[in-house]
């Protein structure tokens, strides 16, 4: 089972992907720096709440969405 971090990760690598942005462009967006989104997607780090939704509004989407669903926490 993943954990949490992971899941979150993977959410954003996934809506990233669907909008065609570049990691290195999301990193530059959400004024971090690039290895450090790649630990992000990875779940290697601790994301805090502002910097979830700071991804979010780049990445057009709710918070929410990328937090883990039911099935993901199963």
């Amino acid at each position: 089972m993943n954990t949490l971090r992971q899941i979150i990760g993977n959410n954003i690598r996934n809506k990233r992907k669907i909008l065609n942005i570049k990691q290195d462009e999301l990193a530059l967006l959400a004024e971090i720096d690039r290895s450090y989104m790649g630990r992000i997607e990875r779940g290697e780090v601790n994301l805090t709440v502002d910097k979830l939704f700071q991804i979010s509004l780049i990445l057009k989407c709710e918070a929410a969405e990328l937090l883990p669903n039911h099935e993901q926490l199963t």
